[in-house]
């Protein structure tokens, strides 16, 4: 049977400029190219939602249904959003989200800053229309498949291994700690503060056997072989210095936890951004966000497979998320299709050989007897 226009599946996805010039650039070539970001963080209060491409191509692998879909972007960077008041930045996402509605999206996804600010899409989706997902969900199932898989080729038992997952007091980060609770011999939960991170060690004692510590020094990464990070800092907190040789770091995080000195100075640590997905059918998003063909974030792909899967509902939102629907979605992932892609560092492609390579440095480094390195300001007062 084939799907009239009023059943057919569709969905928007919302996204926003991480890097001011750069990302505007990438619709607007002038504007970024000429505007300091300043004048672009100005300008962003006064600028209407952005169209920026229709999707197409994507079929279920199940079904052979084909969804059609929509890029909205919302102005504001994510520095922006911190400093307006929280109605203003609302009233933008819901004006983002109702521009999705008049092109005929059925289920409204929100990408990176726009699925954490205020209440995480509640009060969105309250003003709309149509149902909102922030992705949330399947990025946890994506983020631990790729820390395992990562964890495997870095030649690390993972039933031996100390996992430091940090940012786990928030919603992520506490599904993340509470599915690897059974898996390791250690978490290490940090967090900006330790009240939220007993609520989280509640649950991964109660989800598995591994030993706990929490943490609110984001330098206590070093003790860890494995690291997921997964915060809404604006700023990149895990730097080359706090990392221990043969580290696998999987930054879920958007804008980026990890700088990008640590793959500049560090060939004895793997960085792999978190939450990739190979799409299935011959998509094409008619817009270059910085992907190879065929690739998106997890997030988006939530919103693809809850649309593929007729879901039209307010699945992944708000500050608390469940195993089960994390569960659910990764089961409803491998049904259509949407499976973890090929590793990827600060966006270029990671190699067997580049592994490899990474292995062996990290050997000649612990060989040589590898300390922790003090930080800039140790160094400072030690001087």
């Amino acid at each position: 049977m084939v799907a009239t226009a009023s059943d057919a599946p569709t969905f928007a996805f919302v996204i926003h400029p991480v890097d001011p010039k750069k990302d505007v650039s990438r619709k607007f070539p002038l504007l970024g190219r000429f505007l300091p970001v300043p004048l672009i963080n100005f300008f962003s209060t006064f600028f209407p939602p952005v169209y920026i491409s229709e999707i197409d191509g994507i079929r279920s692998a199940a079904t052979g249904e084909e969804l059609t879909g929509w890029f909205i972007a919302c102005p504001y960077t994510p520095a922006r959003m911190l400093s307006l008041p929280e109605r203003v930045v609302y009233r933008k996402l819901v004006q983002t989200g109702r521009k999705a509605e008049s092109l005929g999206a059925k289920l409204v996804g929100l990408g990176a800053f726009t699925s954490v600010v205020g209440d995480a899409g509640l009060t969105v989706s309250q003003q709309l229309d149509v149902p909102v997902t922030t992705g949330d969900s399947y990025t946890v199932a994506l983020a631990v498949r790729a820390i395992v898989s990562a964890a495997e080729k870095m030649d690390i038992p993972l039933s031996n291994a100390t996992v430091a997952v940090v940012g786990a007091g928030g919603s992520i980060g506490a599904i993340c700690a509470e599915m690897l609770a059974s898996q390791v011999s250690r978490l290490i939960l940090i967090g900006r503060t330790e009240q939220k991170l007993h609520r989280v060690k509640e649950m991964c004692s109660v989800a598995g056997d591994a030993t706990v510590k929490l943490s609110t020094n984001v330098e206590d990464v070093e003790q860890a072989q494995l690291v997921i990070t997964v915060t809404s800092a604006v700023n990149e907190l895990i730097q080359p210095q706090h990392l221990r040789p043969g580290t696998v770091v999987c930054d879920v995080a958007r804008p980026r936890d990890v700088s990008a000195r640590v793959a500049a100075e560090r060939d004895d640590v793997l960085v792999i951004d978190g939450g990739m997905v190979d799409i299935p059918g011959d998509v094409n998003f008619n817009f270059d966000f910085g992907f190879p063909p065929g690739k998106a974030y997890a997030c988006m792909a939530e919103t693809m497979i809850l649309a593929l899967e007729h879901r039209y509902e307010n699945f992944s939102i708000g500050k608390q998320l469940s195993l089960e629907k994390v569960q659910e979605i990764d089961a409803l992932a491998e049904k259509h299709g949407f499976r973890l892609s090929g590793f990827r560092t600060f966006g270029a492609a990671v190699t067997d050989a580049h592994i490899e390579t990474i292995k062996q440095n990290a050997a000649r480094t612990l060989n040589r007897g590898w300390v922790t390195p003090r930080s800039e300001s140790e160094l400072a007062l030690a001087n």
